[in-house]
């Protein structure tokens, strides 16, 4: 067993890391005053590489793997998980590619996300989040078309995306076994975004409603077959989780860096307060749980890439990431004490974006679940 980075991987990782801090970090703090994201970010963090990491070499793009993938993320997330996000947001798109769809939605979802377009993954309704079967987005088959008519939430990207995954339920009565997924570009009639959501953190991140009214589609535009929907949502999910972890894993560490500066210079009762027993365990917590995080995360990302199941161990690595992230949190606001509460300083901010990661991408009681779940079948 080996836990060393190849020299590749290092070299990416270094490449994340001087992006996140020369080109993220300094943008950071304005784009969540305002709600905005820095698209000059974005065409830089194209220009170098660090968007459309999984597009395979043959559809033009890098052809890296998870874990490659989970490096950027954590590095990136770093700086702001906001940002980290959205930029990461079009790996979550072509997710759904890389385990289904033909040859030619391939090559359109692929070429698009490289010719520098954004895309949208439509799951989530004001009915339906955890409960993924629960959606009500109706897709009915009227000869070789299919029309769709209902409402997303919260998707992630929607002002942005030029293209969606919607998923829809073509058989209403069948459950899980009626979902299919389908391919619809943003000028599709019918289909409209809404105004982007205000949010509690990761703001440079916009989220927003998708409202489809008559949305007509050919046959051609469901993704796989129909009624797999909820099976490529569960694989999309598989791969998604590790990168939810991996900026987990980058704000945990943003906790202990920003602490730990401020611990070794913050004085009481005439010393640092890093060495007031109280705050350095914080500290050594903080470290230790970043490690296991990180090593969890990268466990269920190499699993990926080695062609394994790895959907206990993503389970593992977004719930602990994500809970870890919540409590480093709320631990670097307790050291910053009166000065963690100000907004003149970053870990009030830290302390919005880590919440969200509890939530999206399947919430932390929902990964109870699946772990429950995967034990009980070993």
């Amino acid at each position: 067993m080996n836990f060393e980075l190849s020299d590749e991987q290092k070299l990416i990782r270094r490449t994340a890391r001087e992006f996140a801090r020369r080109e993220i970090q300094p943008v950071a703090a304005q784009c969540d005053r305002d709600a905005s994201f820095p698209m000059p970010v974005f065409e830089k963090a194209r220009e170098v590489g660090l968007v459309n990491l999984t597009v395979p070499v043959e559809f033009g793009g890098s052809g890296w793997g998870m874990l490659e993938s989970a490096l950027v993320a954590e590095e990136l997330g770093w700086a702001c998980t906001g940002i980290a996000g959205a930029l990461g947001l079009n790996g979550i798109f072509a997710d759904v590619f890389h385990v289904s769809g033909s040859r030619e939605q391939k090559r359109e979802a692929f070429g698009r996300l490289q010719a520098g377009q954004f895309g949208a993954y439509a799951v989530t309704e004001p009915s339906a989040g955890s409960d993924v079967g629960g959606i009500k987005t109706r897709a009915v088959r009227k000869g070789d078309r299919y029309v769709l008519n209902g409402g997303k939430v919260w998707i992630s990207n929607a002002p942005l995306a030029h293209m969606f995954v919607v998923f829809a339920k073509t058989e209403p009565d069948a459950g899980h076994r009626g979902i299919s997924a389908f391919f619809v570009p943003r000028e599709t009639p019918g289909l409209s975004v809404g105004k982007p959501l205000g949010k509690l953190g990761q703001k440079a991140g916009p989220a927003a409603e998708v409202f489809l009214n008559d949305v007509e589609l050919p046959a051609s535009a469901v993704i796989g077959d129909e009624g797999s929907g909820f099976l490529i949502a569960m694989k999309v999910f598989d791969r998604s989780r590790p990168m939810i972890a991996a900026l987990g894993v980058g704000l945990i560490q943003r906790c202990l860096d920003e602490a730990l500066d401020y611990a070794r210079t913050r004085h009481t009762m005439g010393r640092p307060i890093i060495e007031h027993q109280a705050v350095g365990h914080k500290l050594a917590d903080m470290a230790l749980r970043l490690e296991a995080a990180r090593l969890l995360t990268r466990q269920a990302a190499w699993l990926l890439d080695a062609g394994s199941k790895n959907t206990l161990q993503a389970a593992y690595a977004k719930t602990f990431a994500a809970d870890t992230a919540m409590w480093a949190a709320s631990e670097a606001v307790q050291i910053f004490g009166g000065m963690g509460y100000s907004t003149e300083y970053p870990a009030e901010k830290l302390f919005r974006d880590a919440k969200v990661l509890q939530i999206y991408e399947g919430t932390s009681e929902i990964q109870r679940n699946i772990i429950a779940r995967e034990l009980s079948r070993s």
